[in-house]
């Protein structure tokens, strides 16, 4: 007996999932993200369910957290490691699916289809299909006759509508369109007036308008590539080096990352991009790890543009549900993203047809020494002039996520002191709008921006990020402390002193009274275990240290708000859900913000003495200046979550100083 073709196909695949099984036993972590054989499972069995599909996310759907802890306390049993399930949002015959698959024994679990408000997140390939609409469109093609521009020189972006009240929405984004000719930076040069809506099911225009004719600002001026620019060039920077002769400190073994006192998993995901899980720190003193953080990552970015104009007014973005802060993430560029002694790691994500596609070097992991001070003192009083000084060696994770005009790069950084510094830095272009004004003496009206170049106006706006952080303080039961900085009159006759302040803390019982709008007062927010003490009797912590605080200026009933509701305060404490993982929702595209953050929290759920996340929004207000123009210098903000007395002492007392190599100078 012969075997057939379809007896092949399935002794091979009971080979392949054999084969997979085993190193999933010997070699996977629970948390590791998809595999690509695991992706090209879920299109098989997806595909295989449906014939007209489309994959929008294809993630990991983690065990739940008791099953993690209780394989960390059993010292990583691999019978665990067997149970692995993906979470698939899809599109079939115009309607959204949610898929469970079960990949350990490669069968579908549940296919439940999607009815209410909001569309999953946009798949490159449609983007780039509705782009390209315009260029075949009659009325676009005499609107650049019109203008006396050349159709091979126009190209069209996407941008997501957002939800102004309307009852019924179709899944449709609308398309904009920019002049490349002479420039590379295209962002400069919008073709203004202009606006096709796009329904993304049908793909098809199913709208359009043409309004007004602006000049299209010139190209002189506006390439940023080195290659581009004439002299004179400033060289006044020596070349320099860095150099580890001994090779880096850090060890990365799959996705766990050992460095220094730290330990953690790092994985990649197409919606949210870095995902820092079980990040716990070695005490010497109790000769064991201490959990810090359970699971830490970008859970939403909010990007509402403040031009009410008839093209504009719609730029609300909420980037993460509606393009995917992992799926535009970009190849790190060794030596320049990163430096030298970085080493890089890479993802894996389903383009929209399910096919696994690798995104390389989308991770760098780096140790940084800047001449930083980690601790020191002098001290001149005693004899020998005493000086201690530590050098401040750290350990950084970054990713850069370009998402259209905007690039943003995250870096997680570990200190040795038991600190976790997270910064967001932007750079990029300015969303620049086409105008009739080339000085600013000539603006009569509101025209929403700066006028940063003749005929550009960079548009005002905000950028808001909410940063998910399930903080596992010393143990999974933890509560928010409120630490009130009070100015006091001073009552004590014995000093001349009127008034001192004083701290008040107050732990916080249930959602409503974790809600904080930085800025207003002196208060320093921490997450403790009510469980546990130092020996001197101090509940042990962690504390939130923000840098510039930022919080919407927009009226919380305003649509786009609404939807962006996450960033109405800077902090936010809930239970632990594993489904309340994304602080705009499931479905942010065209959604009615009734799932997200600020609707989860008007529940009012206790949260002290419990398992508890702690939600930070970072924000910047950007008010464009010239010196934006033609592309950014990086603008940073961060938040530091430090421990508060976590430890006994300070836990770098006896860090002995690294062998610090000289910087090399090379001649230019």
């Amino acid at each position: 007996m012969h075997p057939t073709k379809e007896n092949f196909s399935t002794i091979l695949l009971f080979l392949v999932l054999l084969i997979f099984s085993f190193a999933s036993i010997h070699g996977f972590h629970p948390l590791d993200p998809l595999t690509p054989f695991e992706l090209n499972q879920v299109q098989t069995l997806v595909k295989k369910s449906h014939q007209n599909v489309t994959f929008h996310y294809v993630g990991l759907d983690e065990p739940d957290k008791p099953k993690i802890l209780s394989w960390i306390s059993q010292n990583q049993p691999k019978n665990l490691l067997k149970h692995r399930q993906a979470f698939v949002m899809a599109r079939v015959d115009s309607k959204s699916h949610e898929i469970m698959i079960d990949l350990s024994n490669n069968k579908i679990l549940s296919d439940k289809i999607y009815d209410g408000n909001g569309y999953p997140m946009l798949t490159n390939e449609e983007q780039a299909t509705a782009s390209e609409l315009p260029h075949k469109y009659a009325p676009f093609i005499t609107s650049i006759k019109k203008r006396n521009l050349n159709l091979s020189e126009v190209l069209c972006e996407g941008f997501t509508i957002g939800w102004y009240g309307e009852e019924n929405t179709k899944r449709v984004i609308t398309v904009m369109c920019y002049y490349v000719d002479g420039t590379i930076n295209f962002y400069m040069r919008p073709i203004e007036g202009i606006m096709a809506t796009v329904d993304l099911d049908q793909m098809k225009i199913v709208q359009y308008r043409d309004r007004l004719m602006v000049p299209v600002p010139k190209a002189d001026g506006t390439d940023y590539r080195e290659s581009k620019q004439n002299p004179p060039f400033d060289t006044r920077i020596k070349g320099m080096t860095i150099l580890q002769p001994d090779g880096p400190s850090f060890v990365i073994d799959g996705h766990n990352v050992r460095w220094a006192n730290w330990e953690f998993h790092l994985a990649f995901d197409m919606r949210v991009g870095p995902i820092i899980s079980l990040a716990s720190i070695y005490d010497h003193d109790m000769n064991k790890y201490r959990s810090v953080m359970y699971r830490g990552y970008v859970s939403e970015l909010f990007v509402p543009y403040q031009d009410l104009s008839e093209e504009w007014y719609y730029r609300t973005f909420l980037d993460a549900g509606e393009f995917g802060f992992g799926l535009c993430a970009m190849p790190l560029q060794p030596s320049t993203d990163c430096p030298p002694n970085a080493v890089f790691m890479d993802g894996f994500y389903s383009t929209q047809d399910g096919t696994p596609t690798k995104k390389s070097n989308v991770f760098c992991v780096f140790e940084r020494y800047a001449g930083d001070i980690m601790w020191r003192h002098s001290e001149a009083a005693l004899p020998g002039d005493t000086v201690e000084v530590r050098p401040d060696v750290t350990l950084v994770v970054r990713m850069v996520s370009t998402v259209a005009n905007y690039d943003y790069i995250i870096d997680w950084e570990f200190k040795q002191s038991g600190s976790i510094k997270v910064t967001t830095s932007l750079s990029g272009m300015l969303a620049a709008k086409g105008s009739t004004y080339t000085h600013k003496d000539q603006i009569q009206e509101e025209v929403y921006g700066t006028l940063v170049a003749e005929n550009v106006i960079g548009a005002r706006h905000d950028h808001f990020l909410s940063f998910h952080l399930d903080l596992d303080i010393d143990g999974v039961t933890n509560s928010m402390m409120k630490s009130h900085l009070q100015t006091t009159r001073a009552t004590d006759k014995n000093s001349p002193r009127k008034s001192y302040w004083k701290v008040v803390n107050e732990v916080a019982k249930t959602e409503s009274e974790a809600k904080i709008k930085l800025g207003s007062s002196a208060i320093d927010i921490k997450v403790v275990n009510l469980n546990k003490k130092t020996k001197v009797g101090n509940h042990i912590g962690y504390t939130l240290m923000p840098g510039s605080v930022a919080g919407s200026l927009l009226w919380e009933d305003d649509h786009e708000q609404i939807r962006g509701g996450f960033s109405n305060y800077n902090v936010w404490v809930t239970p632990y859900n594993k489904s309340e993982k994304w602080a705009g929702g499931l479905y942010v595209d065209q959604a009615h913000g009734e799932d997200n953050l600020a609707q989860w929290t008007l529940r009012n759920r206790e949260i002290e003495n419990k398992d508890i996340v702690l939600w930070y929004t970072l924000g910047f207000h950007h008010v464009p200046l010239q010196e934006d123009y033609p592309i950014m210098p990086t603008l940073s903000n961060s938040f530091e979550l430090r421990p508060a007395n976590f430890f006994e002492h300070n836990p770098v007392l006896k860090v002995k100083s690294p062998k610090l190599v000289k910087w090399l100078n090379c001649s230019a």
